[in-house]
């Protein structure tokens, strides 16, 4: 569990510049079910097409894509 003390204003003062996708990273990554999900696919080793897809669609992420050749 994260060790920010968050009844602290002070803990959280960063947040007010930060943009929308830092704020909705900060919430997320408190999530407990979220951070179970990620560590279950951290595990595997190899992500699938299919798993990331049904992670990103779970928790509203978007990954850039990949290029199909190293140039």
């Amino acid at each position: 569990m994260l060790s920010i003390d968050w009844r602290a204003p002070a803990a959280y003062a960063h947040t007010k510049s930060l943009p929308a996708a830092g704020f909705a990273w900060e919430y997320l990554r408190r999530n407990d079910e979220y951070r179970h999900d990620f560590q279950i696919i951290t595990l595997t080793g190899r992500l699938g097409e299919r798993q990331l897809e049904r992670f990103a669609q779970r928790w509203g992420l978007r990954f850039p894509k990949r290029p199909r050749r190293i140039a």
